[in-house]
C-alpha cells in the first residue's frame, strides 16, 4: 500500500489545540492513523485531501461523565436500561473519548468490561463505583457494607488499563462513608476520586465536600445542580468556590437530566468560574431531553459567556488531564489522530437547561465530521464522498454477488 494511501489532508480550517496554545487558519495532515503536521506540511501526491476552509477543527472530545453498563432487563438503573451503547451517541457529537462514570463496581466490573468496555469503537475508559454493585439502583449506594475500599482499590489496580477514577454516587444518609470510602480507595490505588454528591443533606455541605474532604485532582460533578451554593444574592459567587480549586478541587460540569442549572452555571461564569471539565452525564433520560449531546452542553458554555478556546480546551485536554490521559485532547504531531471538525452556525438559537430555564444565544456547534485514530466515523454532509455518477458499475456489489440484467419487455 502506498503511503498516499494512508495520508489525509484537511485543508484550510481553523485549527484550535488549546494543548499546544494552537489557533490558526492551516492545513491538518493525518498519516496512519496518527497527527502528521498542523499548519502546513506535505505528502506524497494522490494523497487525499477534504476542504475545511470555514470549519472549525479540534482534538477529539473527552466526554469524562456518561453511563454506558447496557444491562438488558435492568430497567430504571443506570447499569441497566438507563445506560447508552458507547458508539451509538459518541461519534455524532464529535467524541472519541468516553468515560463511564461509576456505572459498576468492583462486583461487577469484569461484566461491564467483556459486555461493553472492550467491544466499543470509541475509546472507552471508566470510572469504579465504591459500591459492590454500582448503580444497579440507589438502594446500592446505601448498603455502607458494601462500600469496601480494599476490594473496589484491587478490581482498579486489577484493570488499571482503563479505570482512571473511583466514583462515590447517590449517597443519602448524613455521614461522609461514600466520600471517605472513595477517597481511600483512591488512596490504595494512585486515582482520583469523583464525587456525585447525591442528596445534599444539611448534615454534610456542598461547601465541606470541597474545601475539607476532596483532595487536590479529587472532581466534584454536576457542580452546577441546584442545591450547589453557587451565587450570592448580589450575584456574587460564595469564595468558598476559588478556596476549593486553589485546594486543587476539580470540578465537573456534568449536565445530566436534572443537574445543570442556568442560575448556578450563569453567575459562575460570568465571574469566570468556569467548570474544569464540560461532560454531558449521558444516558437515556438526559440524551433527549435538554442535555441532548456533548455538542449542545458546549455551545451552551458558548451562550452564557464562556470563549470558544476555553469551551474547546475544557472539552479535551483538560479533561483528559484530570483523568491521567494527558496524551489524549490535542493535535500533537505524534498522537493519535483523534479529531473533530465542526461547523460554528451562527444565527439565533435557544438553549434549555434541566429545568426548563432557557437562555438564548448566537452561535451553536454542529459536528461535521469526526476521526478516531484517523478512520472517518461521521461525516454529517458527505464531505469524504464522491459523487456518486463517477463510481464505479461495481460499487455496492460484493465478490460472489451478481448484478442479473432482467430481459426488456
Amino acid at each position: 500500500m502506498s503511503a498516499a494511501a494512508n495520508a489525509l489532508i484537511l485543508r484550510g480550517g481553523r485549527i484550535m489545540d488549546p494543548a499546544n496554545n494552537l489557533d490558526i487558519i492551516g492545513d491538518l495532515g493525518i498519516s496512519d492513523g496518527r497527527i502528521a503536521f498542523t499548519g502546513s506540511g506535505s505528502f506524497p501526491h494522490g494523497a487525499k485531501t477534504i476542504d475545511a476552509e470555514g470549519l472549525l477543527v479540534t482534538p477529539g472530545i473527552v466526554d469524562i461523565h456518561a453511563h454506558l453498563f447496557v444491562t438488558g432487563g435492568n430497567f430504571g438503573t443506570w447499569a441497566g436500561e438507563y445506560s447508552v451503547p458507547p458508539d451509538n451517541f459518541s461519534f455524532r457529537a464529535g467524541v472519541t473519548t468516553i468515560v463511564d462514570a461509576g456505572s459498576a463496581g468492583w462486583r461487577n466490573f469484569g461484566l461491564f468490561r467483556t459486555t461493553v468496555l472492550d467491544r466499543a469503537r470509541t475509546r472507552v475508559l471508566s470510572m469504579l463505583n465504591i459500591a459492590g454493585f454500582g448503580m444497579v439502583g440507589d438502594a446500592a449506594a446505601q448498603h455502607i457494607p458494601d462500600l469496601d475500599p480494599e476490594k473496589a482499590a484491587a478490581v482498579a489496580r486489577e484493570h488499571r488499563d482503563i479505570i482512571v477514577a473511583v466514583k462515590a454516587a447517590h449517597y443519602a444518609g448524613p455521614e461522609w462513608v461514600s466520600v471517605e470510602r472513595a477517597m481511600e480507595a483512591g488512596e490504595r490505588s494512585n486515582l482520583p476520586a469523583m464525587v456525585d454528591f447525591g442528596w445534599f443533606v444539611k448534615e454534610r455541605p456542598y461547601w465541606r465536600l470541597v474545601t475539607e474532604k476532596l483532595r487536590p485532582g479529587d472532581i466534584s460533578t454536576h457542580c452546577f445542580r441546584g442545591p450547589a451554593p453557587i451565587a450570592r444574592p448580589d450575584g456574587e459567587i460564595y469564595p468558598y468556590l476559588r478556596q476549593a480549586r486553589e485546594r486543587g478541587v476539580l470540578f465537573d460540569l456534568g449536565h445530566g437530566a436534572g443537574s445543570f442549572l442556568f442560575r448556578n452555571a450563569a453567575p459562575a461564569i460570568a465571574h469566570g468560574f468556569y467548570p474544569d471539565s464540560i461532560s454531558t452525564d449521558l444516558h437515556v433520560l438526559s440524551m433527549n431531553g435538554a442535555m441532548m449531546d456533548m455538542a449542545a452542553t458546549m455551545s451552551k458554555c458558548l451562550a452564557l459567556g464562556m470563549p470558544l478556546n476555553e469551551v474547546v480546551a475544557r472539552s479535551t485536554h483538560r479533561p483528559a488531564a484530570m483523568i491521567g490521559r494527558p496524551e489524549l485532547g490535542t493535535l500533537s504531531a505524534g498522537s493519535d489522530a483523534d479529531v473533530a471538525v465542526w461547523n460554528l452556525r451562527k444565527g439565533s438559537f435557544g438553549f434549555k437547561d434541566s429545568v426548563g430555564g432557557r437562555v438564548s444565544g448566537s452561535a451553536r456547534l454542529e459536528c461535521e465530521m469526526t476521526f478516531r485514530s484517523g478512520s472517518l466515523v461521521w461525516d454529517l454532509n458527505a464531505r469524504d464522498a464522491a459523487d456518486y455518477r463517477t463510481l464505479p458499475e461495481d460499487a455496492g456489489i460484493r465478490p460472489g454477488e451478481y448484478l442479473v440484467t432482467p430481459p426488456d419487455v
